[in-house]
């Protein structure tokens, strides 16, 4: 039952399919492709098909079945499940069971979501190409050898190949996005507060967002609709609950775009034909300069390896997860565990960050880096004074091959240029793609992520 959950919930209200055989066509295409991907590092069959079964009796029974009964999704290894393995893709956090369900997880679980499996990602969701896992990089499923994009490359990649409806991702500074677009789907970063974190691995905590990569747009939407508002356990996430959305509704008309130089030829090319169309259906487009382009990198990496090193520090090797053998002191027993526990990108960052934290530095990095933010953020609340929503590529370039950057950490940092914007500021950003993996993103004012998905609509619509 490959296709939206829509269609197959159709289906399944029609006679013509049930919730158990999608899981199990699911579980085939997992089991067939996941060797070669390497997207998912737990696959959690005997739940999905126990859950799919309790749907089909309810069907059956003529019960009302709750929105989401029988959508299936995947979960990035930062997210926590209960009872499940819980890694961050790490080896520090080797043998943790998860004693508790993430709330984005519980809200998907009460209206009747199935979870099918734990997908690989970047160690503790640091990286723009999935090859920092500790458990190898995840395959591109339709160009092999290339990247899916990071951290959430096995949640794109899952989604890509069939292995779901909807994949859960973390977007620190692009992580939903980029994969979504090197991968040809849709991906949300919704608004900074409008998703729970509580049961989030964190990376940066002023910056991650969950949130959802679909093929479907309207699974996207419906995912987003029901793991987001306020919870209790969260204290930075908004009272503000999600307006119902409907496809009819007008989509934004003035679009301001933002283009750096340096594009790869084909991103150029789709997203100024994009630009065309978008003119000659009535759009107002503009392209407006934008200041801010060399300050964005510098920026996000400071502010973000400043908060990483603070949040890493709790792995010790004490409490939970891998510890070092016959350690002689409790000194050794620190460094050697997280020496050995942390991949090499992890330690890369938790050093830059606890160099801008440190005393001689912090006012000289930090404390600018954090004027910068609020700069980047009044600048583009002036933006959305005349224009509904910004729009630029996703990436500057489309998906590049395994091991291409690997080698060079300023060119891997530099893939995440358009990307941190949205971070930084705190605005909601959707990515939507537009042919041969290139991806635009449009972000919109604070919790209008109705405005974009309204836009994606309207992109979807010049095609045909």
């Amino acid at each position: 039952m490959r296709g939206s959950y829509t269609t197959l919930r159709q289906a399944v209200e029609r006679g013509e399919a049930t919730f158990t055989q999608a899981v199990e066509e699911f579980l085939e295409r997992i089991y067939r492709e996941n060797p070669r991907l390497n997207a998912l590092l737990e696959v959690y069959e005997n739940e999905a098909l126990e859950a799919a079964r309790r749907w089909d009796k309810a069907v059956q029974e003529g019960a009302a079945l709750p929105p989401l009964a029988g959508l299936v999704y995947v979960h990035k290894d930062n997210i926590a499940v209960a009872n499940h393995r819980l890694g961050a893709a790490s080896r520090i956090l080797e043998g943790y069971i998860s004693p508790f369900d993430a709330t984005v997880i519980e809200r998907l679980k009460a209206a009747g979501a199935i979870c099918i499996g734990r997908a690989n990602c970047d160690e503790f969701a640091m990286g723009s190409s999935n090859e920092n896992s500790a458990y190898g990089p995840v395959q591109h499923p339709q160009l092999e050898g290339y990247v899916p994009g990071g951290s959430s490359g096995g949640s794109a990649a899952a989604a890509a190949a069939g292995f779901c409806h909807v994949a859960l991702g973390s977007d620190t500074g692009g992580s939903i996005r980029q994969p979504a677009a090197f991968c040809g789907l849709y991906g949300l970063k919704p608004t900074y507060g409008h998703v729970s974190r509580y049961g989030l691995i964190a990376y940066a905590s002023s910056f991650d967002q969950i949130g959802p990569i679909a093929a479907a747009l309207e699974d996207l939407i419906a995912v987003h609709q029901t793991i987001a508002g306020f919870d209790p356990k969260d204290a930075t996430t908004a009272s503000v609950k999600p307006e119902p959305f409907s496809p009819d509704l007008p989509p934004p008309k003035r679009w301001a775009f933002l283009l750096p130089e340096g594009l790869h030829p084909q991103v150029e090319t789709a997203v100024g034909a994009l630009m065309r169309k978008l003119g000659e259906a009535g759009f107002f487009v503009e392209q407006v300069g934008f200041p801010y382009w060399d300050y964005l990198i510098p920026t996000y990496y400071i502010l973000t390896t400043a908060e990483a090193s603070s949040n890493l520090s709790r792995y010790d090797g004490v409490r939970y997860g891998y510890r070092t053998k016959n350690p002689a002191t409790l000194e050794a027993l620190y460094a050697r565990s997280r020496s050995e526990g942390f991949g090499r990108e992890v330690k890369r960052r938790i050093l830059l960050g606890t160099f801008v934290l440190s005393a001689g530095y912090y006012e000289a990095y930090y404390t600018r880096a954090q004027k910068v933010r609020r700069l980047l953020y009044d600048y583009t609340e002036t933006l959305f004074q005349q224009y509904d929503v910004i729009a630029m590529p996703t990436s500057a370039t489309p998906p590049f091959r395994l091991g291409e950057k690997t080698q060079d950490p300023i060119q891997m940092y530099l893939s995440d240029l358009l990307t941190v914007y949205a971070n930084l500021t705190g605005h909601p950003a959707l990515q939507i793609p537009i042919g041969n993996f290139v991806g635009l993103q449009v972000m919109g004012p604070l919790f209008t992520e109705n405005r974009l998905f309204s836009a994606a609509y309207a992109v979807a619509t010049l095609d045909k």
